[in-house]
């Protein structure tokens, strides 16, 4: 295993964090880490890269144990926190060279340096310096910088955080190229992001793994949970009536006359029963999968 977390605890203050986390991830897979903001996403990543100190638990990578081995387990970690920290006042490829230098790469720093500029796409920028480059450009150095080590493991703390959309999109074919040779843990929070790079998803609420499995998975297994019908009738009705039928958890109005009805059970029979003894004329009912976005909301809220 890339990644082996086993029973973590941290609190700051108060604040139980983690709450006896554990999971481990394959070598090469890309797994998506969710989870709302304060959920721990961060904080268990950089308890993994060594930043912060778990107050129980284990946390391996490569089979290495973290806190027995930091400087090794280092070697084997690339990482790009949310507010990625580069200085604005040097050249792309002076900054480069110079973590480099910090991994000790000796003759072999200047060759590695100008490979990672043309596999992050920074070959027309390398001349600047890094306060004058966009969002999407100071994302790429970081890239850079978490690969200029070679590592086996890739950590990515909300890495298109503040992008525009072709922006996000050029960030995001990265990570997919980078992730045929290594093993890449991604936080973020657009969920089209998760159904584009990742094979698998750990969602995380209050400390806690609230699913763990591929998104197909995942979303399968709540639409057999719960059903969400959408119907439009030629004019007003009462919703109470279909709240009262069957299993029906929710019905929420989206239009004029139109709702949508969520149910643990399949009532399109019922609700048209319903329909003809009140003369309700339904112009639309269709059965509506859920998204990975509904799953979220409803695994974290």
């Amino acid at each position: 295993m890339s990644i082996t977390i086993k029973n973590l605890y941290k609190s700051y203050g108060k604040q139980l964090v983690l709450d006896n986390l554990s999971f481990s991830i394959g070598n090469g897979e890309i797994v998506g880490f969710l989870g709302n903001n304060g959920a721990g996403k961060s904080t268990t990543m950089k308890i993994i890269t060594g930043y912060v100190e778990a107050d129980q638990g284990s946390v391996e990578v490569c089979g290495i144990d973290v806190r027995k081995h930091p400087l090794e387990s280092h070697k084997k970690i690339g990482y790009l926190p949310e507010h990625n920290p580069i200085y604005p006042d040097m050249y792309v490829k002076e900054y480069l060279r110079f973590v480099a230098g910090i991994y000790k790469l000796g003759a072999q720093a200047n060759s590695r340096v100008d490979e990672m500029i043309e596999k992050t796409g920074l070959t027309r920028e390398y001349k600047k310096k890094i306060g004058m480059l966009s969002k999407g450009y100071r994302q790429r150095v970081g890239l850079a910088q978490a690969l200029i080590p070679n590592p086996e493991v890739l950590i990515l703390d909300e890495p298109t955080t503040g992008l525009d959309p072709n922006q996000i999109i050029e960030v995001r074919n990265l990570i997919q190229e980078v992730g045929k040779e290594k093993t890449v843990m991604l936080s973020t929070h657009i969920m089209q992001e998760v159904s584009a790079i990742c094979e698998r998803v750990i969602i995380i609420n209050k400390g806690k793994i609230v699913a763990d499995e591929k998104e197909s998975q995942i979303v399968s297994e709540s639409n057999d949970a719960v059903s969400s019908l959408f119907i439009e009738f030629s004019s007003a009705i009462d919703p109470q009536i279909i709240s009262n039928l069957g299993n029906v958890e929710a019905i929420k109005q989206v239009g004029d006359n139109a709702y949508v009805v969520n149910s643990t059970e399949d009532i399109r029979e019922l609700i048209f029963r319903t329909a003809v003894k009140n003369n309700w004329i339904i112009l639309t009912m269709k059965q509506q999968e859920r998204s990975m976005e509904d799953v979220f909301r409803s695994l974290t809220k």
